[in-house]
């Protein structure tokens, strides 16, 4: 965050400054609105015209005891005039509205950063409650930083004196006082929030109008108190010429769901049972009746998968949703649509476990279960989501996978994907390249209903076709569907649904090396890391180490080429959430390598600075005889 005067200031007048780019937290306890601060300073700077990248941080518990630790709740944005591909290390803002959210957050603030706290959260029981022996404001827990005191409780109230509400509802005013305060500091339109206020509390203007009046007076607080020593602009980004909007990950795959269905001509069923972090895909699909998709919120998750399962078998595409406990319970179901060979697109929005582990938090730690965990030889398809902006495009491709292979497929997304937010450039929907799909209605010389087209796939008959009558389920059959013992048909069905798999491959592109293609070092990654090691490989390229980065979005089968690539550098660095899966995929699929495991399971994303570090000592090491 560089400031430069961007106009000699009046007599009298504050002066406003332009950054390239700003990393704002807000954070306060579960009940203070940050999620709504945040993705409304988030809607403003995306309507303006900034890059940015943001990270919401839940608490993992339900409700948490207000004022606590396990309580807090944070919301991280990057907002930029230039091109950025991550929320940023460390923040140059920390707004904390009480001391839990102060102490759990400061760690994390840039040395010399800003700190905006809320004085009237600050007295005797709010710190007894954050476990705060003395008070944070005056111990010297805030040496080194610039710390702005604001009693926000206070001045809402004093806003707010004349509205009708309890002062309990005006109190719930305050996350709105705060991000007037910081659309000031940071010279951000209140339009488009004055108009959602307006929907969100249609019929309620009482509620209108304080959330209103409590915006309005944060934003003229910064022009009157002169808190923050001036304004601050952060330009306009230069992105590529597109449409763009504001999304979500688990919207954007969403809609890639949508026009998935679309794109293989057939009706969307989306069957799911509601958990975190997955359960936003089941509510956003929801709003697409218009557009044929049929949503089910199921009793449980075996409930969920089976009527996915029996709507493909019916002749639509079956879809699913869930995380990683959930697809532990789906485990046999999958069995069952690799046994029948029918497409089915299963959603794995990722978290941090096992078990119910830490579920707010982000891993990728479903990749081997993906791959490998279910009973027997049952492979299928598994492909990853990078960033919220390619949700849509990889949630279509397993559409297409899921239909042209007669195949489940798994879509990995996780918790940093799926409730994080840039800019999507809206497609073109005449580069869309449609996938329909052909019934088979009559039989063919040599018909089979386990017999196999080109890629390996079964015809796909729609139950009551005349003459087109089938056995199914989850018993070995011979390609005729007769139900069959015979070891040797065992063997030849079981090669069969692999070889299908691993056909897979042939419809992908080798991934692209980003750099040199040869050198002492090669960073390869999958999922959601692709920002972060994207900007450690830049910086570290421009401190002159000789080092490239490699993108996996298919993880199962992997791409054709990766062998020949990999041959080319001397080391191959694997960062990712979890405890090294895919590091032992690379070992077992293509072992000729130096591979060096990098991994982070701490519920939050890999830093840059981190990154940088691994790969400044990996290339100090000697390499290996």
């Amino acid at each position: 965050m560089n400031p430069t005067s961007a106009q000699d200031p009046q007599a009298g007048e504050l002066p406003l400054q332009q950054l390239d780019r700003v990393v704002l937290r807000f954070a306060g306890d579960s009940g203070d609105g940050m999620q709504v601060t945040g993705n409304q300073f988030t809607r403003t700077s995306a309507i303006f015209g900034n890059d940015l990248a943001t990270l919401p941080d839940f608490p993992a518990e339900i409700r948490a005891p207000a004022g606590t630790r396990p309580g807090v709740s944070g919301f991280q944005l990057q907002f930029a005039s230039t091109d950025i591909h991550t929320p940023g290390d460390a923040p140059d803002v920390l707004v904390a509205m009480n001391p839990a959210a102060l102490m759990v957050n400061i760690k994390a603030l840039k040395k010399g950063g800003v700190v905006v706290v809320n004085t009237d959260a600050f007295k005797e029981l709010d710190l007894k409650k954050a476990k705060c022996d003395t008070n944070p404001l005056e111990d010297g827990t805030l040496e080194g930083y610039r710390v702005i005191e604001v009693d926000i409780n206070t001045r809402v109230a004093e806003a707010l004196a004349d509205s009708p509400l309890s002062n309990k509802d005006k109190q719930r005013c305050k996350n709105f006082y705060t991000l007037g305060l910081m659309y000031w500091v940071y010279s951000r339109p209140m339009d488009a929030t004055l108009k959602w206020l307006e929907e969100k509390f249609k019929g309620k203007p009482d509620l209108i109008e304080a959330n209103q009046k409590a915006l309005k007076a944060g934003y003229n607080a910064g022009d009157i108190r002169e808190l923050f020593q001036g304004q601050y602009e952060v330009p306009k980004a230069e992105l590529p010429p597109a449409t763009y909007r504001n999304i979500m990950g688990n919207d954007a795959l969403a809609i890639g769901l949508v026009a998935g269905a679309k794109l293989a001509n057939l009706p969307g069923v989306f069957c799911s049972y509601p958990i975190t972090p997955a359960s936003g895909v089941l509510e956003s699909l929801a709003n697409y009746k218009h557009h044929g998709i049929l949503t089910v919120q199921s009793e449980d998750e075996i409930a969920a998968i089976c009527s996915a399962i029996g709507a493909s078998f019916a002749g639509s595409l079956g879809m699913t949703g869930t995380s990683g406990p959930g697809m532990a319970l789906k485990g046999e179901a999958m069995g069952l649509a690799i046994s029948t060979e029918l497409p089915l697109v299963i959603v794995d929005v990722q978290r941090a476990g096992p078990s119910t582990g830490m579920p707010t938090k982000v891993e990728q730690s479903d990749l081997l279960s993906s791959i490998y965990g279910r009973n027997g030889d049952a492979p299928m398809p598994v492909i990853a989501i990078s960033r919220p902006s390619d949700a849509f495009d990889m949630a279509i491709e397993a559409c297409r996978i899921a239909v042209q292979f007669m195949t489940p497929v798994i879509l990995l997304s996780d918790n940093f994907i799926a409730n994080g937010a840039e800019p999507w450039a809206l497609p073109d929907l005449d580069d869309l390249k449609p996938f329909p799909v052909q019934f088979t209605t009559e039989k063919g010389e040599n018909f089979l209903s386990f017999g196999r087209n080109e890629n390996l796939a079964r015809p796909w008959v729609k139950p009551g076709t005349p003459g087109m009558e089938f056995r199914i389920g989850g018993l070995e059959k011979a390609p005729t569907s007769n139900i069959s013992y015979d070891p040797d048909n065992h063997q030849a069905m079981t090669d069969l649904r692999h070889a299908k798999v691993r056909k897979v491959a042939d419809t992908i592109p080798t991934p692209a090396v980003e750099g040199a293609e040869a050198g002492e070092l090669l960073v390869v990654g999958w999922g959601s890391t692709i920002g972060i090691l994207k900007q450690a490989v830049d910086t570290c390229r421009l401190q002159g180490l000789s080092v490239s980065r490699l993108h996996l979005t298919h993880v199962w089968p992997l791409p054709h080429g990766l062998d020949e690539i990999f041959s080319k550098f001397d080391r191959i660095l694997v960062p990712e959430m979890n405890v090294a899966q895919m590091t032992v995929l690379l070992r077992g699929e293509l072992p000729n390598h130096d591979y060096v495991p990098y991994n982070k399971v701490t519920g939050q994303p890999f830093l840059i600075s981190e990154v940088v570090e691994r790969i400044q000592n990996v290339l100090a090491e000697p390499k290996k005889a």
